[in-house]
């Protein structure tokens, strides 16, 4: 009895219990709202702020505060990320399912190929990633594979194997820039990328792989001519050069020979013009020494004298001896000339 009625002594006042209890529940209510009354934005990110529905935009990073249990905060990762298309793991040579559907093409030819891409996308507009679409990543997928069998099936199997790649992949991604415009839905292609492209069977596989061996020493034998052609075409270039060259200065030659040639008869003409008889005979005389170089002309004139005509260097000496007896004589009287061997 005795200590019952000292617990009673030592017990904590009625209404002190119930104003400390206040306090902590206030203080766990403050401690609630200061932690939802901010949030914070990485470089790599992007938020989206619902304010009684209306979503809003919020790119800055940093910290920023919002109104607790009112504002709620989405954030959206804005870096720019990928998935596979028909990707085949090598650990697993013969998937099965979804894999194998994604990868299996069909080509203009009529030809059976798998053909693994990897795109990559990125968050352009937060709030149209999240509301306009329950999902823009599964919904970029399905346009892709969508342009991806269009595409695919306009081309060969050559083409796909070998040297349609770059077309290819550049024809899919302007189509499915197109349709993502269409649709909207906040988020943008990046870049799309052929992983591999392989027949189906190993047999074919070979195949290809030996027309691509035959191509690229096509290729190889191209380059080894070009480059034999760009060897040889300066020296080519510069033998032309030489015969136009010498081509010219034998024109200039000759012009300037029949230009000489015009120039003396001209001249000739004129001393002709002058003295025709003379100079006919001038004209005989040096086509005698031309034709019979080893005849002597000589002429016979008044009073029994004679004079040597050929050779022409015989002009300066007047020979007056007996001309009877010689090997070679034409003896002419000025208006005639006889020959005599």
């Amino acid at each position: 009895m005795f200590g019952k009625k000292r617990e009673s002594n030592i017990g904590i006042p009625k209404g002190k219990g119930t104003a400390a209890a206040k306090i902590v529940l206030a203080l766990v209510i403050l401690g609630v709202l200061a932690g939802n009354s901010y949030y914070s934005i990485q470089e790599e990110e992007q938020a989206v702020v619902c304010t009684f529905g209306s979503p809003k935009a919020v790119t800055t990073p940093g910290l920023h505060f919002k109104i607790p249990f009112i504002q709620n905060v989405t954030k959206v990762n804005t870096t720019i990320q990928g998935f596979n298309i028909g990707y085949r793991d090598g650990t697993n040579d013969d998937p099965s399912g979804d894999e194998i559907e994604d990868a299996l093409m069909i080509t203009s030819d009529y030809n059976f190929i798998y053909v693994d891409f990897y795109a990559e996308y990125r968050v352009t507009d937060p709030v149209k990633a999240l509301y306009a679409s329950e999902n823009p990543a599964v919904v970029l997928k399905n346009i892709a594979q969508n342009c991806i069998r269009t595409t695919i099936g306009s081309y060969s199997v050559d083409s796909v194997l070998t040297t349609g790649k770059n077309e290819i992949q550049s024809n899919i991604k302007q189509m499915i820039l197109d349709k993502l415009e269409t649709y909207d839905i906040g988020i943008q292609l990046v870049n799309i990328t052929i992983q591999d492209a392989t027949p189906p069977t190993a047999e074919v596989e070979n195949a290809f792989k030996e027309v691509e061996t035959a191509k690229q020493g096509k290729e190889t034998a191209l380059n080894n001519a070009n480059k034999y052609r760009n060897e040889q075409i300066p020296n080519a270039e510069a033998e032309s050069d030489k015969i136009l060259q010498d081509a010219e200065a034998k024109k200039q030659e000759r012009i300037n020979e029949a230009n000489g040639q015009a120039a003396r008869f001209n001249s000739m003409y004129q001393e002709y013009a002058k003295y025709p008889e003379v100079t006919k005979k001038r004209m005989f005389y040096e086509a005698i020494e031309d034709v019979l170089p080893d005849v002597k002309v000589v002429i016979e004139g008044e009073g029994g004298k004679t004079t040597t005509m050929l050779p022409l260097d015989s002009f300066v000496t007047q020979e007056t001896s007996d001309i009877s007896g010689t090997d070679s004589t034409l003896n002419a009287e000025p208006e005639e000339t006889q020959e005599e061997e």
